[in-house]
């Protein structure tokens, strides 16, 4: 049997309602409210194959900037499928070459990287807001203020 694979679909702008009827027919589609992010499910073999079968399937009726699995495999990532344009691949391919790598591998590496410094830049960032509100306030006031945040949901989302 086939397994089933959720695929997150983010748009390169909001779709119309024309474009989500028309992509509805060939792929049953979840929307969020504005329009920006779809839910799908497709069958097949692996993940890698959902990916680029629901891109075929959908290419042509929607503006899609990436598909992304939606769940993480065994080792907590998930797979991507985007396209560049022909000058970007070639920037790739000779960084990759350079490095004595496969353009795939490169990417892998390179998107992993950011990802992990966007998070250390953030932890670093959050830890040196929290050191100036220790700086004037005791660690009790810092953390019922925190929690009374957090209780009443005055939080802001993450970005």
């Amino acid at each position: 049997m086939t397994p089933h694979h959720a695929i997150e679909i983010t748009l390169a702008r909001p779709a119309t309602a024309a474009e989500l009827r028309r992509a509805h027919r060939t792929v049953p589609l979840a929307a969020n409210a504005e329009h920006t992010r779809l839910m799908a499910v497709q069958r097949a073999k692996n993940p890698g194959c959902a990916l680029r079968t629901l891109r075929h399937r959908l290419d042509a009726l929607l503006p899609i900037d990436i598909l992304t699995t939606h769940y993480p495999n065994q080792r907590g990532q998930v797979r991507l499928n985007f396209t560049l344009s022909h000058a970007t691949r070639a920037a790739v391919r000779r960084a990759a070459n350079t490095r004595g790598q496969r353009p795939q591998d490169f990417l892998s590496q390179s998107l992993t990287a950011a990802v992990a410094r966007h998070e250390r830049e953030r932890s670093q960032r959050l830890t040196a807001q929290l050191t100036g509100l220790l700086a004037h306030n005791s660690a009790e006031e810092v953390l019922v203020c925190a929690a009374s945040a957090l209780h009443s949901r005055r939080v802001p989302a993450r970005q």
